[in-house]
């Protein structure tokens, strides 16, 4: 393992902190922050009533479930975990895996959750733009029945042109969407403050014991009703995994400070607005703003809930990035937005898919009283997990005391799986669709897993061991041309087959070899200083072995120029990089089904270039065939 000092995020350097309180408003609270358009209405539906007694124990559970799974889980306990800066389910999973063994079940279950969770966010991912948007486009339902026909189409205009931006990158959509959510959670608490100052009693479901008297004197709805409860905390994850583009500071800052404070403000007065009109049922969150006001409205919640889809969007390009780093995804090419921000990037195919994803969920569910169904399994299941590797990881590397651990990860795992078991009623009226979506992208992962482990395998039994190859060669057999060789290679310890492959078809070695593996280490990102190991082994042959972290971008020419430091230089117009292609085959063997080895050769056959991923020069790459059986 390498050190780790200067290893930390650099995310957020550079900036002022109010330059990234604004640009975190914009991407990290957009989906949180419009909970309130669609929440409160389905809680109230959920139960079937809304006098004063049902509208305090609401008012008091979605407050509650604020404080204690986004205020004191999230924001106060889990984004401690935080892999040098980063965080998300898989930088979590990279932490857990520390406080358990190298092999063993214990290592299959960590591995195995974070996958899961990884799958359900791509599947939040996909159901959250669908539902912010369509909820407030269908404000102007509100204004006016006529405009009945143009709620779909605007919601898809709207959501083809938010995928489209993201390619400008996410600090300038943070810069562009920050001052539009700062409006937003203004306009949240004025709302709501007006409607409150008329009937203050509301506040009195403050009070936790209202939420308590509900679960015991009617637990059986309490537990429906907690279906639609959790709408008011989806995006929590969303915080934990967009640490690294903002650093945790600005993102505590905001949620303590204007964001918490706003979404409980208009809830209640939500709350005190149908005290006053049941009626205002239909869509209490507009019914809060005056007639006037009331276009204007619908214009800026769409713009909120266009930016409430940014959250979930970059923290899948984050999760993407670091599932190709880590050995999850195959290489896919990611482009980095800003010169300055190592955390703002752009995956081009995650983008696209999403987008056709959505549009699809859009024409299937048609409104968002449909999608409320299907909404929350995924965001719930990835809580529940996030509970669990925390747990792993605090217990295990913290050395948390067993009191601070059951105590708080009690409370967690009680009201997550409260939570989880909840939305699980939900299963057929839509909830199949995040599960199904999350186990196509958990076959997709643990397919790829399991692919990459049998070819290592098959390479590294029949390989023929490097050292005995090099003590095998004699001073003029095989013949050596000038120039350095490079082979790339997953195994330094045996010969690459690349390497063979070249001698047996020009019958020379290069006067200069070098075997270079590249490893993905468990931290964001590794030091300039630790990045290289080199070995030599004689006869002019080196191992360089590259370290890089799991959210850095591969440099392979960088990291040759860097050798210098270590006595080693290289002209790169005098090097050859030896790149083996495989085809890779599926065998009819036993071990997997059939299918998922052809998944596995479909998704062989179409990752990124090597020769792109690692940014090696073109003109430089030397690719030498071959095939193999899995």
């Amino acid at each position: 393992m390498p050190k780790t000092q200067g290893s930390y995020s650099t995310a957020g350097a550079g900036l002022s902190k109010p330059a990234l309180f604004v640009g975190a408003l914009g991407v990290v609270f957009g989906d949180i922050g419009t909970s309130p358009l669609y929440t409160l209405r389905q809680c109230i539906a959920s139960i079937g009533t809304s006098d004063e007694t049902a509208v305090f124990h609401v008012l008091s559970l979605i407050v509650w479930a604020l404080v204690v799974v986004v205020t004191v889980k999230y924001v106060l306990v889990i984004m401690r975990a935080d892999n040098r800066g980063e965080g998300g389910i898989l930088a979590l999973t990279a932490l857990a895996l520390r406080a358990v063994p190298r092999a063993g079940k214990q290592r299959q279950v960590v591995v195995g959750l974070g996958l899961l969770g990884a799958a359900l966010f791509y599947g939040d991912g996909v159901i959250t733009p669908a539902i912010s948007v369509l909820s407030a486009v269908e404000g102007l339902r509100v204004a006016t029945p006529a405009f009945e026909p143009y709620v779909l189409p605007v919601a898809l205009v709207l959501l083809v042109l938010l995928f489209t931006m993201q390619s400008r990158g996410t600090a300038r959509v943070g810069r562009l969407f920050g001052p539009i959510m700062l409006l937003w959670f203004s306009t949240l608490a004025l709302l709501g403050i007006v409607q409150i100052v008329r009937h203050p009693g509301v506040l009195l479901a403050l009070n936790p014991a209202y939420a308590i008297d509900m679960a015991v004197r009617f637990p059986g709805m309490t537990f429906v009703l907690l279906g639609a409860v959790v709408l008011a905390v989806t995006g929590a994850e969303a915080l934990y995994t967009d640490m690294g583009h903002f650093g945790p500071a600005p993102i505590r800052g905001a949620w303590l400070w204007l964001v918490f404070p706003a979404l409980v403000l208009n809830y209640f007065g939500q709350g005190a607005l149908l005290l006053e009109t049941p009626a205002a049922i239909e869509h209490p969150f507009y019914r809060l703003a005056p007639e006037w006001a009331l276009f204007p409205m619908v214009i800026l919640a769409s713009a909120a809930t266009i930016i409430a889809s940014q959250a979930v969007i970059s923290g899948a390009f984050s999760l993407t990035r670091q599932a190709v780093q880590l050995g999850y995804l195959p290489r896919l090419e990611v482009r980095h937005t800003s010169a300055e921000e190592i955390g703002q990037i752009y995956v081009p195919r995650v983008d696209k898919l999403l987008a056709v994803a959505v549009v699809c969920v859009v024409l299937g569910f048609q409104s968002s009283d449909n999608l409320g169904a299907a909404y929350g399994i995924a965001v719930t299941g990835t809580m529940l997990i996030d509970t669990v590797l925390a747990l792993v990881y605090m217990r295990g590397v913290l050395r948390w005391g067993w009191v601070r651990i059951g105590v708080l990860f009690g409370l967690f795992a009680l009201v997550d799986t409260a939570f989880f078991s909840a939305n699980l009623l939900k299963f057929v009226e839509g909830g199949w669709f995040p599960l199904v979506m999350a186990a196509a992208v958990w076959t997709i992962m643990a397919t790829w897993r399991w692919g990459r482990d049998v070819l290592l395998d098959r390479r590294a039994r029949d390989a023929l061991p490097l050292r005995d190859f090099i003590a095998g060669l004699k001073p003029d057999r095989p013949p050596r041309v000038a120039g350095t060789a490079v082979f790339m290679t997953g195994n330094v310890t045996v010969v690459p087959g690349a390497l063979l492959h070249n001698l047996k078809h020009n019958k020379v070695l290069h006067e200069r070899v070098v075997i270079m593996n590249v490893r993905t280490e468990d931290i964001p990102r590794v030091a300039e200083g630790d990045r290289l190991e080199i070995e030599d082994l004689g006869q002019n042959f080196f191992v360089i072995i590259v370290r890089y972290g799991f959210m850095d971008q591969p440099n392979i020419p960088r990291a040759l120029a860097q050798c210098r430091l270590k006595q080693l230089h290289f002209n790169l117009m005098e090097t050859s990089f030896f790149v083996g292609r495989e085809k890779i085959l599926a065998a009819r063997r036993r071990g997997l089904p059939r299918w998922r080895k052809q998944l596995f050769v479909l998704m062989s056959n179409n990752m990124l270039d090597a020769t792109e991923f690692f940014r090696i020069p073109p003109n430089r790459v030397v690719e030498l065939g071959g095939q193999v059986e899995i």
